[in-house]
């Protein structure tokens, strides 16, 4: 089966990484950047390096950009190149557009004109931060809807020896409270795991919340 096609336009620190970890999962990767360097940069980071200007139909089309599966668009700072590119990419005919935003405005049109999936990087982040501080315990935060996620609980040494019950989690098919989707001992995962199964200090538990149930989590003794 052949590898799945994936071309990232904009090679910042962002497109890079993005470049490189596919790159690195058995992706093909079409890199492109209007600047030279970058591209050169990226050799050997990537299947092809291209040097096009990606505002420009017939620099894409020579690409053959239509017929890669996925492209994503990590252009942040200069919002007019991105919307074109996006409009152009499903003017092409292109399924799936995946593009980075820097702000709620830039989100908003770039899913307007089409594009599949919008990412904020820099405030999901944000978000994921200031969850970990408010509760040292929680490693990951990945929003699903306003007030409501997706956490990697690590176990403090006070809930050593509690089974998840006693805890405060509930069971992952509870439509409330803290869900327990998930328990990791070590090397051993757990999906869907009973209420009874006692935790010990550093094993994970991958939750499903609101987030004021969350929160509770730091106030348990």
């Amino acid at each position: 089966m052949a590898n799945k096609q994936v071309a990232v336009i904009g090679l910042g620190r962002f497109g890079i990484s993005t470049t490189r970890t596919l790159y690195n999962l058995g992706y093909d990767v079409l890199a492109i950047d209007i600047n030279e360097e970058r591209v050169q940069a990226a050799l050997g980071q990537c299947t092809y390096a291209v040097t096009a200007d990606c505002t420009s139909e017939i620099a894409l089309k020579d690409l053959g950009i239509q017929d890669y599966e996925v492209v994503i668009i990590t252009i942040q700072n200069d919002v007019a190149p991105s919307v074109m590119i996006s409009v152009l990419m499903k003017t092409l005919g292109v399924t799936n557009v995946i593009g980075r935003a820097r702000d709620s405005l830039h989100a908003n049109t770039l899913r307007r004109v089409g594009v599949d999936r919008v990412i904020q990087p820099e405030e999901e982040m944000g978000t994921r931060l200031a969850h970990s501080l408010y509760n040292a315990s929680v490693e990951e935060y990945i929003g699903i809807t306003n007030n409501y996620g997706v956490s990697r609980f690590r176990v403090p040494a006070r809930f050593s020896g509690k089974t998840l019950e006693e805890v405060g989690f509930t069971s992952a098919s509870d439509s409330y409270g803290i869900a327990a989707l998930a328990l990791c001992k070590g090397r051993k995962i757990t999906l869907n795991p009973s209420l009874s199964e006692k935790v010990k200090e550093g094993h994970l538990v991958v939750v499903a919340a609101h987030d004021s149930d969350l929160e509770s989590l730091e106030k348990v003794t």
